[in-house]
């Protein structure tokens, strides 16, 4: 039995298990943990800290059956070796498709070529070509909400704005960006709500809004080096790696998917962490230059992603747990990023926390490409909001989101407004 590190071990036929291994099959197990479906706000967070405490890689039988990685260690190993692949299932539960989409359901090196033309359009100096038009909408946004003194910091400003945002990176004809953020808006409560037909429905819509998005950028002769639509057509004109022009625009799709879930979650996290934090709130208004780091913390403290999915290639010792070739595992970031054994006082808002290796944003292959981007969206939001405001406080119970990521579907909140011109 070979070793690999954070305990890791992989089984070959001729390897007799150790006694401590866990080695039962799917019958032999029962079911440890499931998770609330039904959250409150901070909820999430006192569940994962019992099972690292008690049971830190549990089986689940909910969603056709999974395991749980809860601890920094496993998670940044399992995201981190190559043996654990998201091409049989990426999600949990596992979302039936009749094609897999790139580059998220791809593993090296499929999925490579896709990065390699990802990229370079998502670095810092092309993104920030952007913060004119994330700011508009921000503005826009923040005016409307004080206009009526009371609004859902989620259906009224997390949502619509980073749809506003990715259509804008993806340069989105202005006639069809808020067609864009009306299906994109409608497409993630559906995602909350699982509602199938619902579900389907917006699909379809994306894919013909990618489709529409492709060609139009086409069209103006976008230059490779800072448009997404120009480098993944150079990419399909490219005969040594396997992208097509119909693969390219599903990436479109699963971009504009992926733009909205979860920096949705993570911005509308922010907004409940300030609003029940006053005296953060009014430093961060006195202190602009501190919100940075800031959004690191938050980041680190309200991670969005808890089911994306790994399987192994083969049978795989994890934590003393023998996990059977393709079982799905989830990597739930939301705990890793609040374990003790990494962080120091890992549940309190440490503003300029040194070494913030938080995985808010994964790790390995698959570490999300736009996470310059996402950092700017919650840096220009957040700024405009308490710029705007005097004081901004929960209005309300705050509503979550279901399991398939962490964060508030509805953010009652009353503003009052600053005097800004």
């Amino acid at each position: 039995m070979a070793t690999c590190p954070f305990g890791f071990t992989s089984q070959d036929e001729s390897a007799v298990p150790s006694a401590s291994v866990d080695t039962r099959t799917r019958s032999e197990r029962r079911s440890e943990w499931s998770p609330a479906l039904d959250e409150t706000f901070g909820s999430a967070h006192r569940d994962y800290a019992e099972l690292r405490r008690t049971d830190p890689f549990p089986w689940s039988e909910d969603f056709g059956g999974f395991w749980a990685a809860t601890t920094y260690d496993d998670v940044v190993a399992i995201a981190q070796d190559e043996r654990f692949i998201t091409s049989v299932q990426n999600v949990v539960p596992h979302v039936p498709r009749s094609a897999r989409r790139p580059p998220l359901h791809f593993d090296p090196p499929e999925h490579t070529a896709y990065r390699e033309a990802i990229d370079p359009v998502m670095r810092r100096a092309v993104v920030a070509t952007h913060k004119s038009k994330f700011r508009a909408s921000a503005d826009e946004l923040v005016r409307d909400m004080l206009a009526r003194g009371n609004a859902d910091g989620v259906a009224d400003f997390a949502a619509p704005f980073v749809v506003d945002c990715f259509a804008a990176f993806l340069g989105v004809p202005v006639e069809l960006t808020r067609h864009v953020r009306a299906i994109g808006v409608r497409y993630g409560f559906a995602i909350q709500d699982m509602d199938a037909d619902i579900i389907a429905e917006c699909s379809v819509q994306l894919y013909d809004i990618a489709e529409r998005v492709y060609g139009a950028r086409l069209a103006v002769d976008p230059d490779p080096a800072q448009d997404l639509v120009g480098s993944l057509h150079a990419a399909a004109m490219d005969p040594a790696n396997q992208i097509t022009e119909r693969t390219a625009i599903a990436t479109i799709r699963q971009m504009i998917v992926a733009g909205m879930g979860a920096p949705q979650a993570v911005l509308g996290s922010c907004v409940v962490h300030l609003a029940q934090d006053r005296d953060l709130q009014e430093h961060l208004r006195r202190h602009p230059e501190d919100l940075p780091s800031a959004i690191e913390e938050f980041l680190r403290l309200h991670a969005p992603y808890r089911v994306f999915a790994r399987t192994p290639r083969e049978d795989t010792v994890v934590h003393g747990r023998m996990v059977r070739k393709n079982e799905p595992v989830a990597l739930v970031f939301p705990s890793a990023n609040r374990d003790a054994a990494a962080f120091d006082r890992p549940d309190e808002f440490v503003l300029h926390r040194k070494n913030n290796s938080h995985l808010a944003f994964g790790r390995g292959a698959h570490k999300c490409p736009a996470a310059t981007l996402g950092r700017l969206e919650l840096r220009i939001a957040l700024q405009t909001l308490l710029e705007r405001t005097t004081s901004f406080e929960l209005a309300g119970e705050v509503r979550m989101m279901n399991w398939l990521e962490y964060g508030p579907r509805a953010v009652p909140l009353a503003l009052v407004p600053a005097n800004v011109a």
